[in-house]
């Protein structure tokens, strides 16, 4: 479904990320992880056309992207500023829906998604009377009812506490289970890119470059507290830790 082709961008004399290249796969969960100002949030504002990229090319559907496509939605980080303060949950969740489906439409929608996040009683509340992990769900809600065949998430999860996160951590992986949206997810998270991903894509310092492509070789249904502790998460987990730190992985003897 999504291909980039030695991506790179370059701001004045910084160079963000350097010839990037991997591809997604329809329905897959692939997560990115990297350190901190390693290039995650350009990478995927490049993905989205928000930002042209200074070369090479990123390709959804087979088609190279110039412009938001279409059938793309995005969840960003900080949910407090992605959402309208003066709009009901009902109607920011049924924001981008205007103007291309019709108003019955666009409520069931915005119904249905909110009841997939669990948020079905919330419709007529105001974003400011919710959690900060409600608000969150608000957010994964909208770009749900948008019905998009590629989801970016932003660091989705890391603004709200520990238990919070991993409510949400297991709302999405149930709703890719029921959905099979493609999805891509960008994280600073070891954990949290091993727990979720069919994949786990492990970028360099900036410039960023692709350092391994891991599969991730856990049971679909995942648990937050026996699927961390298995031998393969920890395993996993090592390895994305070590090649974060650049320490040499262990050779069996």
């Amino acid at each position: 479904m999504l291909e980039l082709a030695r991506l790179s961008h370059v701001y004045g004399d910084h160079a963000a990320i350097a010839e990037l290249s991997f591809t997604v796969d329809a329905g897959e969960l692939a997560c990115i992880v990297g350190p901190s100002g390693c290039g995650k949030s350009t990478l995927l504002r490049a993905i989205a056309g928000l930002l042209p990229p200074t070369s090479g090319s990123v390709l959804l559907h087979g088609s190279p992207v110039r412009g938001v496509p279409d059938d793309l939605a995005v969840v960003f980080q900080d949910y407090s500023r992605s959402l309208y303060p003066w709009l009901t949950v009902q109607s920011n969740v049924e924001f981008p829906l205007r103007g291309r489906v019709g108003r019955t439409e666009r409520h069931d929608r915005a119904r249905f998604a909110l009841a997939q996040v669990g948020l079905a009683g919330a419709a007529h509340k105001h974003p400011q009377q919710l959690s900060g992990g409600m608000q969150q769900r608000v957010a994964l809600a909208r770009a749900l009812a948008y019905r998009p065949a590629l989801l970016l998430l932003d660091e989705p999860f890391a603004s709200v506490d520990a238990q919070t996160r991993f409510e949400l951590e297991d709302l999405l992986l149930r709703v890719h289970a029921e959905q099979g949206t493609t999805m891509l997810l960008v994280t600073h998270d070891i954990d949290e890119s091993v727990y979720l991903g069919d994949r786990v894509l492990v970028l360099s310092a900036s410039p960023a470059r692709v350092l391994a492509d891991l599969p991730v070789d856990l049971p679909r249904h995942r648990d937050q507290i026996t699927t961390r502790e298995s031998e393969t998460f920890v395993e996993l987990r090592s390895e994305v830790a070590r090649l974060l730190r650049g320490v040499p992985v262990p050779v069996a003897t």
